[in-house]
């Protein structure tokens, strides 16, 4: 195919604010998990698609198989869909008292 670009695992964007390692990235309808740091405007590399281990709202317990949004304000994944970002669905329970949910990313 002579319009093939990549698989689309891992994309390339600017980074628009300062990102870590592991750190949720919204841009627009894309979401992902920044693979490496990167400042303001730099591009990073963002995997759109796996399973990842999340920061999550305390209180909160997931089931297995239920949406995860994520919370841009606090950074934290959550139950909450109202001014949320879908991100994916829990691959596992995780209890209010576990910090952590296991997330599968939607992709875009």
């Amino acid at each position: 195919m002579r319009n093939y670009i990549q698989p689309g695992d891992t994309l390339t964007i600017p980074a628009a604010e300062a990102v870590v390692s592991g750190q949720v990235v919204i841009a627009g309808e894309i979401v992902g998990i920044a693979a490496g740091d990167g400042a303001i405007g730099d591009a990073i590399d963002v995997t759109t698609r796996g399973v990842f281990e999340l920061p999550k709202v305390g209180a909160d317990a997931f089931d297995l198989g239920e949406a995860v949004y994520f919370d841009l304000d606090s950074g934290l994944a959550t139950l909450t869909a109202t001014d949320n970002v879908r991100i994916g669905v829990a691959v596992a329970a995780a209890g209010a008292s576990v910090a952590t949910v296991n997330v599968c990313l939607s992709g875009f």
